[in-house]
């Protein structure tokens, strides 16, 4: 299920970090940009997040429609993630944060917060 239009801020922008503002969704956009990954793959691949913020967060993009789960009648059970078309159409935007960032690393590689 979608979030309800009338749950979505008026501002395009702020409507967009609503979805996706959260540091571990953006890094299972990226992680599932070139196709399906199981959880344990995508744990892996994220690395330091927890089983329960993981879950907690796909969860979520499920709802908003970003992804689809598949559950596979297994034992253990087999549980597979993908983007929805509505997911992949964030490759522009992620695309974009990518070279911003790299771009920045470049003008400013030894900067460090503080």
């Amino acid at each position: 299920m979608a979030v309800a239009a009338k749950a979505l801020p008026a501002c395009p922008v702020e409507t967009t970090l609503t979805l996706i503002s959260d540091k571990w969704k953006v890094l299972i956009l990226r992680d599932l940009m070139p196709g399906t990954k199981r959880f344990g793959e995508l744990k892996k691949s994220i690395g330091n997040v927890s089983q329960k913020v993981l879950t907690s967060q796909l969860r979520q993009m499920e709802e908003s429609g970003l992804l689809t789960r598949k559950v596979y009648p297994e034992v253990p059970p087999r549980v597979e993630y993908t983007l929805t078309e509505l997911g992949y159409s964030l490759k522009p935007v992620l695309d974009a944060m990518w070279s911003w960032g790299e771009a920045y690393k470049a003008k400013n590689g030894g900067w460090t917060a503080p």
